[in-house]
């Protein structure tokens, strides 16, 4: 089965979501740390925006995690 574009976003956000969560980070926090506006996390985070390798490298940085981890 292959996954369609807008479910392949909205699962990378929720996984970003959910490890900034489990992080105990709030978006304020990771924006700051990923220099971002909030309005962009919030939509990464929910599958609205297609994000650069760049964001995302940035935003596995300020999560510390590997971009392994997060797919």
């Amino acid at each position: 089965m292959v996954i369609g574009e807008k479910e392949l976003l909205f699962t990378l956000g929720q996984r970003i979501k959910n490890i900034r969560q489990t992080k105990g980070l709030t978006q304020n926090v990771l924006v700051v740390r990923c220099h971002m506006d909030k309005s962009t996390l919030s939509k990464i985070e929910n599958g609205k925006v297609n994000i650069s390798y760049v964001t995302l490298y940035r935003i596995c940085k300020a999560l510390e995690v590997s971009m392994h981890e997060i797919f």
